[in-house]
């Protein structure tokens, strides 16, 4: 089965299980060693990003809130 052929089948699946897959094959490339190599801009965002947490750290959101935000976005 090529590429073309799995990404219509998957379209065709439940939201839930493209997310599920999507998690999975990652996690799969991470097992592996994957690491993605990050931009200039990347790395400068996560900095900001990281200065702005160790100033204010009640503004941490879980990642359990932030999952569950982005899957009823994706839902509607």
């Amino acid at each position: 089965m090529d590429y073309q052929a799995v990404l219509n089948e998957v379209e065709s699946w439940p939201v839930d299980d493209r997310v599920r897959l999507v998690q999975d094959v990652w996690d799969r490339l991470a097992d592996r060693g994957y690491e993605p190599e990050l931009t200039a801009e990347i790395k400068a965002e996560l900095d900001r990003r990281i200065e702005e947490l160790d100033r204010n750290p009640a503004a941490g959101i879980p990642w359990e809130a932030v999952k569950a935000r982005a899957l009823e976005r994706i839902r509607q």
